[in-house]
């Protein structure tokens, strides 16, 4: 299964192109499934179209999780929610999307997943949630103290005070599960990510940070569409400054990624005759990716004694960068985007001696701790 995630700054025309990008996958033979909240999705043969209905989703976990925790509600005296009173929170539009993600990467008779990711900024935001949520988890409902769980009734019989619920422990499980499952869609060399822009400075700004924050949570970037693009040559010198500097910002980019460049129609795209036209376009179906490369470790202790963590972060600046040692993890900070990082097992038995940022990507240097790595005789 291929799943191409598309976002791409607010207003870039991103759900046009995810729209297209589905129809000329679907005209290639493939079965392509679109998640999208398009007002006028494409129609084709081998393609289908989903909506996300953060709204049902929300109500739904909410009822279910009341019923679950019945037991625990009666006893404090509270009174369940029914779903008509129920209105959706800030952040159930985000975890509905990404179990629509999980639910697409799995359903039968599909090649191809197109997701319409929101804009830029959120769309980095809601795919690092599984992981981070998980970690939370993790840390407030350990896996080793719910091996006591079992003796919970028998302590609340003895204190006289009710314990925490089987229901919780059992909960937490079951969303560590669901967010593991897309976790492991996002994180999958078969997902790809593409960025939508219109070329101009605004949007360059707007990429650099997006591929920083998508290269924090290993997630690169395949290739950039640019959007709208003006013809060259013409007469107007008004048009013709506005091409010459789109031109000049694609080519920028395509120093750095794959670009695929999309024609303006001189209209703004309605109905499926702008989005057969846009389906045209070459490179627009995707091909399968490559696999992802990983933050790799090298050993230097035989040249100078360390070993070096390379982090690929592409545009990074030496003044957005911070990183914190804390135990097992690293801390690292990228601009407006932070992720606390499991270090590597051989790395856990070293100090951070320093780091640099060189060629788009920050080296690490560890210094291995006598006191803990093995001697060799």
């Amino acid at each position: 299964m291929h799943t191409l995630l598309i976002t791409g700054p607010g207003g870039a025309g991103k759900t046009t192109v995810a729209a297209a990008t589905a129809l000329a996958a679907a005209r290639e033979g493939r079965r392509v499934l679109l998640l999208t909240d398009a007002p006028h999705p494409p129609e084709a043969e081998r393609l289908r179209v989903a909506r996300v209905d953060s709204g049902q989703e929300f109500r739904d976990e909410l009822v279910a999780l009341q019923e679950r925790g019945s037991a625990l509600l009666g006893m404090i005296g509270a009174r369940p929610l029914p779903a008509e009173e129920l209105t959706e929170l800030p952040g159930a539009e985000e975890f509905a999307l990404l179990r629509a993600i999980r639910r697409a990467a799995t359903a039968p008779g599909t090649d191809l997943v197109v997701v319409d990711l929101p804009p830029l900024h959120r769309a980095v935001a809601t795919l690092s949630l599984p992981a981070q949520l998980r970690r939370y988890l993790a840390r407030l409902l350990p896996a080793e103290r719910q091996a006591a769980r079992a003796l919970r009734p028998v302590l609340a019989q003895l204190a006289g005070v009710p314990m925490p619920a089987q229901w919780l422990y059992e909960t937490a499980a079951r969303w560590d599960e669901e967010l593991a499952a897309v976790q492991a869609v996002i994180e999958a060399d078969t997902t790809e990510i593409r960025l939508v822009a219109e070329p101009g400075p605004a949007a360059a700004d707007a990429l650099r940070l997006g591929r920083l924050g998508l290269a924090l949570q290993e997630l690169p970037v395949s290739a950039v569409v640019a959007n709208r693009l003006l013809p060259q040559g013409s007469a107007d010198p008004w048009l013709a400054g506005l091409a010459g500097r789109q031109e000049k910002h694609t080519a920028e980019w395509a120093a750095e990624l794959p670009v695929i460049p999309l024609a303006h129609l001189g209209r703004d795209p309605r109905g499926p005759q702008d989005l057969a036209l846009l389906a045209e376009t070459e490179g627009l179906a995707p091909r399968p990716p490559a696999p992802r490369p990983g933050w790799a470790v090298e050993d230097r202790r035989a040249e100078d004694g360390v070993l070096v963590w390379e982090v690929p972060l592409p545009g990074a600046r030496k003044s957005e960068l911070d990183l914190i040692r804390r135990g097992d993890e690293l801390l690292l900070t990228a601009g407006p985007y932070r992720r606390i990082v499991p270090l590597p097992s051989v790395l856990r038995r070293c100090s951070v001696s320093g780091a640099a940022l060189a060629d788009g990507a920050l080296r690490i240097r560890f210094t291995p701790d006598p006191g803990l790595w093995p001697r060799t005789s």
